[in-house]
């Protein structure tokens, strides 16, 4: 515990070199205010504290804990670390067992280590209230970030405007991997930053798809942000700290655990204007964040599948529930963008029959196949004699009659009809739900 004190705080040294590696020719506010509440230091030796007390508390405490969440916004996070650690009253209605946790975690615990250790790697530590910190996180409650642990060059707020998550399932199918990268680098040429967990399968293609098509990704992980996880995906995640982000709620060194990657997906959702989900079974962390996102006013989008396909069963369930059903970049673009990013109109191909006026394409639906006399065709079009030789004579002089002596016969046209998109090939299915 001797790592955290009341006068801990008071140089500021460690906090100073992180703010430094952060801002990169950026200039920082340094008021900390935050949701701390009270407790929250002014000027730049309470800003320094506020900032070493909320690096403790990931630390100390799980993300997206809502009663400590609480406690911060009652206490400040300065006099709840002090609580949680020993050394002062422990918050109200704090358990036994609770703060025997902390205090076994405040052994190890050294705030101003974990800020050196991110500014090592070009990083930063962004607390609530800083101009970096994406207010939509706010609408968490007390259960948004106590901070984030980021790298990478790009101001996190900004990026998170018009950012938009590509999420979906680690054991996708060819067909999902390869809307995923689709997606990723569509919505990146269109400016969109994509947001996504890094994961195998769907994240990882969502976020290569971007960085091909040079555009902007980030990856918020369930670990810190200098632990590689997968391990798999170190080269990818590297990439992605140079030209994007990495962020996280852990402190460096967090390692990742089933409960925390349903936790992060909350911060995914929140993050970010819409999800896609591209593939998902029933039991899918992806639609934890669809749902939360949806929860939270988020759009919320599925990419259809086969419906004999497991891993397409969970987006069919998430349509059905009231989510937009999405096939491409431009129809996301849509949906989140502002007023009047369209998509563009789709329609089957105009063939030269559909421009006929209505009474020509009756007459030349009354033509037998095998040809008929006018007064044979008029009887079937329904119209007077004149009037249909009239209208045969200008289907003769469009091509689509001929007239040998008395009688007319269709003439036999090429089909203009083509696929509205390539069919490719067929992805391989599992078959039956989960």
């Amino acid at each position: 515990m001797a790592a955290w004190n009341g006068s801990a705080a008071g140089n500021g040294s460690a906090a100073g070199a992180d703010r430094s590696a952060a801002t990169a020719g950026r200039e920082r506010a340094g008021s900390g205010t935050g949701a701390g509440g009270a407790g929250s230091g002014t000027g730049a030796g309470g800003h320094d504290e506020e900032r070493l007390a909320r690096a403790a508390l990931t630390r100390l405490t799980e993300p997206g804990d809502e009663v400590v969440g609480r406690w911060l916004r009652e206490l400040g996070a300065p006099a709840l670390v002090r609580g949680l650690v020993g050394d002062g009253p422990a918050p109200k209605g704090a358990r036994s067992e609770r703060l025997a946790g902390c205090r076994a975690r405040a052994a190890s615990l050294d705030p101003a280590g974990d800020l050196a250790a991110v500014a090592r790697l070009g990083g930063r530590f962004v607390c609530p209230g800083e101009p970096e910190w994406p207010t939509q996180l706010d609408d968490l409650g007390d259960a948004r970030p106590l901070g984030l642990w980021v790298r990478g060059p790009a101001d996190l707020r900004l990026w998170a405007l018009r950012s938009v998550a590509v999420v979906g399932a680690r054991a996708c199918s060819d067909y999902g991997s390869h809307v995923a990268a689709l997606l990723g680098a569509g919505l990146a040429e269109r400016g969109w930053v994509v947001v996504s967990g890094a994961a195998y399968g769907v994240d990882g293609a969502a976020h290569r798809g971007a960085l091909a098509a040079g555009g902007a990704t980030a990856a918020v992980l369930a670990c810190g942000v200098d632990v590689p996880y997968p391990r798999g995906h170190a080269q990818l995640l590297d990439r992605i700290a140079e030209q994007g982000l990495v962020l996280a709620e852990l402190p460096p060194g967090g390692h990742p655990t089933r409960s925390r990657f349903v936790l992060r997906n909350r911060v995914i959702a929140a993050l970010t204007r819409g999800t896609v989900v591209v593939e998902a079974e029933y039991r899918s962390g992806s639609l934890v964040t669809a749902r939360r996102a949806r929860a939270l006013g988020r759009h919320t989008m599925g990419i259809p599948g086969p419906v004999t396909s497991g891993l397409s069963a969970g987006v069919h369930e998430l349509l059905r529930e009231g989510a937009t059903l999405v096939t491409d970049a431009d129809e996301v673009a849509e949906l989140v963008g502002a007023m009047g990013e369209l998509a563009p109109e789709r329609r089957g191909p105009a063939v030269p029959r559909d421009l006929l006026a209505p009474e020509a394409a009756a007459v030349l639906d009354a033509v037998p196949g095998p040809g008929g006399d006018t007064a044979r065709i008029a009887l079937n079009a329904g119209l007077s004699r004149d009037t249909t030789l009239g209208r045969l004579y200008e289907l003769h002089g469009l091509g689509f009659v001929a007239r040998r002596g008395d009688r007319w016969r269709p003439v036999a046209r090429a089909s203009t009809s083509v696929p509205s998109k390539p069919l490719g090939r067929r992805p391989p299915m599992r078959r039956g739900g989960s």
